[in-house]
């Protein structure tokens, strides 16, 4: 049985469409003082538990959730988390600070028996868990929504750490070049400091990717470096599309032709699913 937390029914449904598994209509119920209870209902054998943990609540409820699938009778837990906040926080920057995606790995590991993560930030992030893990890479399906008829097309990646993601939606495209942007950030400032690729895009059409966008600073300042090379169109493919505050604005501000993202988490700009991925998986 497919159980999905309140953040995640979308890509929840599309996994169980694609294993032909039951997918559970779960109960919620708030207290007054904020509290909240889950149900769902009886289960026999495995339960999958699909819950991307996009603020500190949806945390909270994948947890109340891996307990209530084994009061309800679940004989094994696979917990599934298309997308895992805290992921990024895989260090401590300073003492008497947490080193917050353990915190996070460690708790979930409580409540289930293996875990299904998509696209971590860091691959490192999965040695936190204390159950086995399947760090699943769904960055292919990111070349469903392209258009068909991509002009001699530049896969970029805005630095060398996320490459492999480039070069994967373009072997999943079938044809194009790949590079990266080189960027640099001041941790005391937060600034950071984008250095154009030598790749001719002129007249190409370009495909900037990348795990994810969050505020859209860093990916908007990368497209404003393509915009002055002339490029055909330019397009953001991105597997968890957080989108925090005006990030979409900034995006279309720098000229981006359209963005598209995964199911990990559902936006306006969610084209594909990472539910074949992670089916195959389960």
């Amino acid at each position: 049985m497919i159980v999905s937390t309140r953040d995640s029914q979308t890509v929840a449904a599309a996994i169980a469409e694609e294993t032909g598994d039951t997918l559970a209509e779960t109960d919620y119920e708030q207290f007054p003082d904020g509290e909240l209870l889950v149900e769902v209902p009886p289960i026999e054998g495995r339960a999958v538990v699909v819950g991307s943990t996009v603020s500190s609540e949806a945390h909270l409820e994948l947890l109340l959730l891996q307990d209530a699938v084994r009061e309800a009778g679940a004989t094994a837990v696979v917990t599934v988390i298309p997308y895992m906040g805290y992921a990024r926080q895989d260090e401590a920057f300073t003492e008497g600070q947490p080193v917050s995606a353990r915190a996070v790995a460690q708790a979930i590991s409580t409540g289930t028996d293996r875990v299904v993560a998509v696209n971590l930030h860091e691959a490192a992030v999965a040695d936190f868990f204390d159950v086995p893990v399947d760090h699943v890479d769904a960055a292919g399906v990111l070349a469903d929504p392209l258009p068909a008829d991509l002009d001699s097309p530049v896969f970029l990646s805005p630095d060398e750490g996320a490459i492999g993601l480039a070069e994967t939606v373009r072997d999943a495209n079938g044809t194009g070049a790949v590079d990266y942007f080189e960027k640099e950030r001041d941790y005391d400032s937060g600034a950071v400091t984008v250095t154009p690729s030598e790749i001719e895009v002129a007249d190409r059409d370009v495909v900037v990717v990348d795990d994810i966008v969050a505020t859209g600073s860093t990916m908007s300042e990368a497209i404003a470096i393509l915009q002055d090379r002339d490029p055909n169109r330019v397009f953001v493919a991105t597997v968890h599309p957080l989108f925090v505050g005006n990030a979409r604005s900034k995006l279309a501000n720098a000229g981006v032709a359209a963005v598209f993202g995964t199911d990990t988490i559902e936006r306006a700009v969610s084209a594909t699913s990472v539910a074949p991925v992670v089916a195959a998986t389960l």
